[in-house]
């Protein structure tokens, strides 16, 4: 199970977090600045799942962005770090060569991307196709 998915750039400021279980808020500061630090100071040549505390990170650096999800201990590490891939693939099909700043002005969109792709920590959807198909019947509902 997907604990939580967080997007970050390589300064350490996070653009983007989704929590699957309940974590109060002073937890989940101290938790996002442990983990960018674990991620951030790896090299490229490291390999991508970190063993941390009760469960597993796994992430993969895009440009100046970092994605990490952190998953339990009987979730699949490749199955998730496809997710990561399938994720940005879909964010460059929605924006047309996704960039931080259509992160950070459309997060509204990005959180439903994600929310059609990942349900309560379950990966659920990984057709581009179906998961974009939402956000095309709102955005033609915001032409019109």
């Amino acid at each position: 199970m997907i604990k939580f998915f967080l997007m970050v750039n390589k300064q350490g400021q996070t653009r983007l977090s989704r929590y699957y279980e309940h974590m109060d808020l002073r937890k989940r500061t101290i938790l996002e600045a442990e983990v960018i630090k674990h991620c951030l100071s790896r090299s490229k040549e490291q390999c991508s799942f970190i063993e941390y505390k009760d469960f597993k990170l796994v992430y993969r650096q895009y440009a100046a962005l970092f994605i990490v999800v952190g998953i339990n201990e009987t979730e699949n590490e490749m199955a998730v770090y496809e997710l990561i891939h399938n994720f940005v693939e879909v964010l460059d099909k929605y924006f047309s060569r996704v960039s931080e700043l259509d992160i950070m002005f459309k997060l509204d969109r990005v959180h439903i991307i994600l929310d059609e792709m990942v349900l309560n920590g379950c990966i659920v959807e990984t057709n581009k196709t179906r998961i974009l198909a939402p956000l095309l019947v709102l955005d033609k509902m915001a032409e019109s």
